[in-house]
């Protein structure tokens, strides 16, 4: 056992050595104590996990109205240019704002109005003719497979078959689902035409508030990309509406003059989805036309859909690049690109406000990219060249003078020199 002092501490003996060994701290000694910064540091990353957990919970809860905005925010730089001229003559911006909205207002419900009507007739006339359309059916099937069906006793088994009770089940189920749809609906298109036309008629107070905070360098750059936006978006819209009113005119004078019921509103059908749905709404708008045209006579569908191919070529090559090249000049891959990722980030709100926010985007990225004067190669323009050689006869050009020569015709002496000359090259 070791020896202790009077206090009851173990006696430390001199080391053999003549060193004194190092003496252990107590147990309680501040070697054993916690850090004092690491209860806050425990503390601050709770903190921050929670509030990353509240914010990420808040973003999928406001999503909806984040969109809403979004869209809202395009929309009042759509009719900015409207409003602002307007505007610059001496009218009230809330005024302007609100005359814009009332036009477009007027034309939407128009549209609806005149659409609806047409279906509306069209449901109505196929009803009425289903009978007909029933006895035609029952006749072929009569005449090829050597049947005997009669239409009560369709009609018979169509009302006892047990899918049609089930459809009446689930639709009557489903009207509630419908009337929720169409109220959240109408409520969505509320809100979008109130931020619309805050975001419009408060525009100036808008960009001054934004740029009080920030230093006088930044605040030009945001206002720059402001404008930008602005005419982009506002020419995207105003080249659109101009390209749909020629599509529109075109397809009602066909219409019209193959007798197709419904000439005017399909002609606006055609001039709006397939303008406003990049790239294949024009084929998309033909549908309908096709359809009503169809009943009328087959072969007037198929004409319609020649027309439809002939025109979309004309408007892609000839109508589309006169038109859009001062608005929304960008190459038709990146357009159509843009639309896919708009489509798979934000669905069909990112397929119509895609092709304006690359356009902004490239106008505003093109003023910081340094670009050089291209040198004068052929390579540019995609021709190849042989070597050190120049140009000379190509592949084609040589098969065809070999055809073409008589027997015991010799060679052109350009191309016997050159040939020469690679076989003094290569040996």
């Amino acid at each position: 056992m070791a020896p202790t002092d009077e206090t009851g501490q173990v006696a430390q003996h001199p080391s053999p050595f003549g060193t004194t060994p190092p003496e252990r701290p107590p147990a309680d000694g501040p070697g054993t104590r916690m850090p004092r910064w690491l209860p806050r540091a425990v503390v601050l990353v709770l903190t921050l996990y929670a509030t990353f957990q509240l914010g990420t919970w808040a973003f999928h809860q406001l999503t909806g109205l984040l969109i809403n905005i979004l869209i809202a925010f395009f929309l009042a730089l759509a009719i900015e240019p409207a409003v602002s001229w307007m505007a610059s003559r001496g009218m009230r911006r809330g005024l302007a704002t609100g005359l814009v909205f009332l036009g477009v207002m007027i034309v939407a419900a128009g549209f609806v109005t005149l659409l609806g009507s047409m279906l509306a007739g069209q449901i109505i006339k196929i009803v009425e003719d289903f009978p007909d359309y029933l006895d035609s059916v029952i006749n072929w099937v009569n005449t090829h497979f050597n049947t005997d069906l009669k239409r009560v006793d369709v009609q018979e088994g169509l009302l006892r078959s047990d899918w049609l009770r089930n459809y009446v089940q689930n639709s009557a189920t489903g009207v509630l689902d419908v009337s929720a749809q169409v109220l959240g609906g109408l409520f969505q298109l509320l809100t979008i035409t109130l931020f619309s036309f805050y975001f419009a008629a408060d525009g100036p107070r808008l960009r001054r508030a934004i740029c009080s905070v920030l230093p006088p360098a930044r605040q030009a750059e945001v206002l720059r990309a402001w404008e930008i936006a602005v005419d982009k978006t506002g020419g995207y819209i105003y080249s659109r509406g101009l390209m749909a009113l020629i599509s529109g005119i075109a397809h009602y004078i066909l219409l019209e003059a193959l007798g197709v019921p419904y000439a005017p509103v399909l002609a606006v059908w055609v001039g709006l989805v397939s303008q406003f749905i990049p790239t294949i709404g024009t084929y998309l708008a033909g549908a309908l036309p096709m359809l009503i045209a169809f009943t009328v006579d087959p072969w007037y569908a198929l004409w319609v859909l020649v027309f439809v191919v002939i025109y979309q070529q004309f408007e892609n090559y000839v109508l589309q690049p006169k038109l859009t090249s001062k608005t929304v000049d960008i190459h038709p891959a990146v357009a159509f690109g843009s639309v896919i990722a708009g489509t798979a980030l934000l669905g069909a709100v990112g397929a119509l406000i895609a092709i304006p926010a690359v356009a902004t985007l490239q106008a505003f990225l093109g003023a910081y990219v340094k670009r050089y004067a291209v040198t004068d190669d052929p390579r540019v323009q995609g021709h190849r060249r042989g070597g050190s050689r120049g140009p000379g006869p190509g592949l084609f050009t040589r098969a065809r003078r070999l055809w073409e020569r008589r027997p015991g015709e010799q060679e052109p002496s350009g191309e016997s020199s050159s040939r020469e000359g690679e076989g003094r090259g290569s040996s």
